[in-house]
């Protein structure tokens, strides 16, 4: 059997190939595989297991506020999609189109849906007749396509999995409250489930979603100081339900256009998971999400009774936890803790002879590799305190890396000194200009963020062309 060393070799380090380091983890941490379809990825069952948690997570707080669960059409017809022309032009570019069927060539192309807005319109042009109707707040659960030159796996793969949420509604106040809304939303998902901190705020206006009036998102940084957008929502107005002819009575028998939103988020989280919390040894995963919060690994399964007693520990713990039992004889304890390491499992359980004579077993956190000894009767409560400790360690520690690694700059040059010696956020000054903009990214590589709703006054000028600053912003490279 491979030793210690020999299997954490088999990843390569994370601080001399970030990049490679997280291919290395989604593939030997059985996450996901490269498929015949060129930039097309396969979820694996341990993978999709993660994103069945983030789903089960959002949709209860989606439904909480009113959300109604649908499906719409994979296709969309080519005339549907240019009704909004904003919204055309932006995803142009990665729009894969179907032109024959059954041997035939289609009458009209059809979209491979990059985004849903337009059929989502024209469904909710027939729907809609009174201010009775409103508001309607909807979401499928589904996958989409957008044609990238470069794929890199749950991170920018062609096809990914994702939910988008489509609401009108009666009145502007009531549509930005619902974009607000679930952004903080997706702000608890990150935070709570995934234990990865966001930075909240709204995208310039060269950032935003095409067709949309604002968009706001949640912002997260990555181990090696990379930015991850991990979701946004956008306010529309009035952009799609004019085209669409979206209109109802009112409440004075007028007709009226309605106002609405979108907002998504997608399997790219599972990315986030691995490069916010994962080392040398592979994954690392908060007790929320984990598809196993604890696996049970038992020492000398040869010796009289060590088998029988983990499996009633199992049976016993596994009404309570997602727990997993490695009972494979052909394996020597050392690669099974290298194993559900890799895999990022929150907690091991170590379980011989003689703690079974002690009526003892051991436990070890993978955040920390701390070897905690615990009485079997009160293996229950323990668990439940480690998993606490352990969720909210990663939280913090995930945190310090953020603060470690945000700094001020006064001028474009410190922003680029920032970013090549310390690389994360970096705050400035800006007058607004799309111009100072372009040039952050041109002389750095780095796009904004968003301009965080948290602000603060670092200076009067622009740190870009010195002009009056209307906002601060924050600026990253990003995945």
């Amino acid at each position: 059997m491979s030793d210690n060393k020999d299997f954490v070799k088999e990843i390569t380090n994370i601080e001399e190939n970030f990049p490679q380091w997280y291919t290395d983890i989604v593939i030997k941490a059985e996450l996901a595989d490269y498929t015949a379809t060129k930039g097309f990825i396969a979820i694996r069952p341990y993978g999709y297991a993660i994103w069945e948690n983030i789903q089960k997570y959002a949709d209860e707080k989606f439904k909480q506020t009113g959300v109604k669960n649908l499906s719409m059409p994979v296709l969309i017809p080519e005339s549907l999609l240019n009704k909004e022309k904003d919204h055309v032009e932006g995803f142009a570019p990665e729009v894969a189109w179907v032109t024959e069927a059954g041997g035939e060539k289609l009458e009209e192309r059809l979209c491979i849906r990059p985004t849903s807005e337009t059929i989502f319109c024209s469904m909710f042009s027939k729907w809609l007749n009174s201010w009775r109707d409103l508001p309607m707040v909807t979401n499928q659960w589904c996958s989409v396509l957008r044609w990238e030159k470069e794929t890199r796996p749950f991170l920018r793969s062609r096809e990914f999995l994702w939910q988008e949420g489509h609401t009108i509604h009666e009145t502007e106040k009531e549509a930005r409250e619902r974009t607000l809304q679930m952004l903080d939303i997706y702000a608890q998902v990150i935070e709570d489930l995934l234990a990865i901190p966001v930075l909240k705020g709204r995208k310039t206006e060269k950032e935003k979603f095409s067709g949309a009036e604002e968009t706001y998102t949640v912002e997260s940084l990555m181990h090696d100081g990379r930015a991850l957008q991990a979701g946004t929502s956008h306010y529309f107005g009035q952009n799609f339900t004019k085209p669409f002819e979206i209109k109802f009575q009112n409440r004075e028998g007028k007709e009226e256009y309605a106002y609405q939103t979108s907002w998504g988020l997608s399997t790219r989280l599972i990315g986030a998971v691995i490069m916010a919390h994962g080392d040398n040894r592979g994954l690392k995963l908060p007790p929320k999400v984990a598809p196993v919060q604890a696996v049970i690994v038992p020492i000398a399964m040869h010796k009289e009774g060590v088998v029988e007693k983990t499996t009633q520990l199992y049976n016993r713990l596994n009404k309570k936890f997602r727990m997993e039992l490695d009972a494979r004889e052909n394996y020597t304890p050392g690669y099974k803790f290298n194993y559900w390491e890799m895999k990022g499992v929150p907690l091991r359980i170590e379980i011989g002879p003689r703690d079974i004579e002690n009526g003892e077993a051991i436990l070890v956190r993978r955040d920390t590799a701390e070897k905690i000894t615990v009485k079997l009767e009160e293996i229950e409560t323990k668990m439940e305190e480690l998993f606490e400790a352990i969720q909210k360690n990663m939280y913090n520690e995930c945190l310090e890396i953020r603060n470690r690694r945000t700094t001020i700059a006064h001028t474009l040059e410190e922003i680029k000194d920032n970013l090549d010696k310390n690389q994360g956020y970096v705050k400035t000054m800006w007058c607004g200009d799309v111009e100072c903009e372009n040039k952050v990214k041109e002389e750095t590589g780095a796009h904004s963020r968003c301009i965080p709703f948290n602000q603060e006054n670092l200076d009067d000028k622009c740190a870009i062309c010195g002009k009056h600053a209307k906002h601060m912003i924050v600026w990253g490279r990003q995945y």
